[in-house]
């Protein structure tokens, strides 16, 4: 039985799309559940618009989400070259063989020609197809315009009648009428050939068996089987995957928020996160379960349970989902995430790393990105340079504010082995004594040592903090109350 063969071939005229990452992903999927290889493959013939540091982003940010490939550009195969503007030479025995056995024909007519023609067909209120007008050209007649100089395109010839079905793996069986067709444009006149011919030659010469793609290539796909039979070629299968969709059920744009991968990198999403959440985009398994390891997604996958229905794309379920990976993260994973912020703001040297680590762990779990993670340990590396207004005004403009934030000092500087459940407990056992809730001490600490009214447990915190630092910030802290006191009362 042949082994499957999936390719993902995107354009490098832009980012790695959201769309793209997940049709890259069905792919990976299969191949990977059904033992077979996953290639990847660079469509850049349109050179006005294709980049190299497209195609090297779109690189980075598959590798990013660890969707490693078995053939491609980089990697090599043996049945490269891997991106089309190195594939010119095969494009054209294919096309010379076309011609040759009349299937295909030069087409000399002019842009101007062709857009009359079209205009003609608008006033006829009709739709434009080519009219055929070149089909019929002689050899002689060809070598005239060749000798001229003029470089004609090449046109498949398209069977008049009958229909061409497309069978799809998601979709069941589409057809198309050929009558919709005219004898469409197989190479352009400076030689390249066209996306439709291109991609034929490039996934049968590469032994493409499944074709997995976005449904806006639904299409194209009945001109392209048009071509496989014109070159007595087997076509492989294909499934076309849904549209994604924004909330509103527009099509997902920038106005809706990050559109790429590299985005969503930058703003601190995890790889995992991304992952799980694209793969549920479109894709079920027909059970309740919301979070799937790359392994049980590769056991679990099916291309026939993909939707026909559009996927709708929300970043709050993304966001969630990826809070969820960053809680359950190995903080040494996201000390590396963060390394070079960390020692560009001197928060991550030789000496603290552990120290590091150690805040990490804490505040993982209050944010949803790693990008949150800068904000919510700022006081553990940076000292207080003011206090939330409303912890001032309703712990520290207390009468009794002074009197609770010496009561406070006393039991730090009491607590001989600095520990959160030390500290829990001389905190609960003095409130207690002096008739006071535990939350009037609390509420008040917390302010002091982080300058903010919502942290995690205060008393984990203290103990990452340490005594010290601790003993400080409640001082600076009751300075502060005396210069407001002394305020209030000029």
């Amino acid at each position: 039985m042949t082994k499957t063969r999936v390719r993902f071939a995107p354009s490098p005229t832009g980012t790695l799309h959201i769309g793209g990452a997940r049709t890259a992903l069905f792919n990976w999927l299969f191949a990977r559940n059904t033992g077979g290889k996953f290639v990847l493959r660079i469509e850049d013939t349109d050179s006005a618009r294709s980049t190299e540091g497209s195609a090297h982003g779109i690189i980075e940010g598959l590798k990013w989400l660890r969707l490693n490939w078995d053939e491609g550009p980089d990697k090599g195969g043996p049945y490269g070259p891997y991106r089309q503007s190195e594939r010119f030479f095969i494009y054209q025995k294919y096309l010379q063989k076309l011609l040759n056995e009349d299937k295909a024909y030069y087409c000399f007519c002019t842009a101007h020609e062709l857009q009359k023609a079209r205009e003609k067909a608008k006033d006829r209120k009709e739709d434009y197809k080519y009219s055929g007008r070149c089909r019929t050209l002689t050899d002689k007649q060809i070598q005239k315009y060749l000798d001229q100089d003029l470089k004609p395109v090449i046109r498949l010839k398209v069977p008049a009648a009958g229909v061409t079905t497309v069978p799809d793996l998601i979709r069941d069986n589409v057809e198309f009428s050929n009558s919709l067709f005219d004898d469409f444009i197989i190479a352009k006149s400076d030689g390249w050939p066209t996306y439709n011919f291109a991609v034929v030659i490039d996934d049968y010469s590469m032994m493409i068996t499944h074709v997995i793609r976005a449904e806006e290539h639904l299409s194209n796909t009945p001109k392209q089987l048009l071509i496989y039979d014109a070159l007595g070629f087997p076509s492989p299968e294909f499934a076309h995957v849904s549209m994604i969709l924004a909330p509103d059920r527009s099509k997902l744009s920038k106005r809706h928020g990050a559109t790429s991968v590299q985005e969503y990198k930058d703003k601190g999403y995890l790889p995992e996160a991304l992952i799980n959440y694209l793969a549920l985009l479109g894709w079920s398994s027909g059970e309740d379960i919301d979070f799937w390891t790359l392994d049980e997604l590769i056991k679990r996958f099916r291309i026939t349970d993909v939707s026909r229905s559009p996927a709708v794309y929300d970043t709050q379920k993304l966001t969630w989902m990826n809070g969820h990976y960053l809680s359950k993260a190995d903080p040494e994973h996201i000390v590396e995430l963060l390394e070079d912020r960390a020692l560009a703001s001197g928060w991550l040297m030789n000496n603290n790393r552990d120290y590091f680590k150690q805040v990490i762990d804490l505040v993982s779990n209050r944010v949803k990105t790693v990008n949150e993670i800068v904000n919510e340990a700022d006081y553990f590396f940076n000292e207080i340079a003011s206090y939330d207004e409303k912890g001032v005004k309703k712990y520290f403009s207390k009468d009794n504010s002074l009197v609770i934030l010496h009561i406070v000092l006393s039991i730090i500087e009491e607590c001989t082995t600095f520990n959160a459940e030390k500290i829990e407990n001389l905190f609960r056992l003095n409130a207690e004594k002096m008739q006071l809730k535990a939350a009037d001490l609390i509420h008040p600490t917390r302010l002091a040592i982080s300058g903010r009214i919502k942290t995690p447990g205060l008393f984990e915190v203290m103990e990452i903090l340490g005594k010290d630092k601790c003993i400080a910030r409640v001082n600076n802290a009751i300075e502060y109350v005396n210069e407001i006191k002394n305020g209030f009362n000029s």
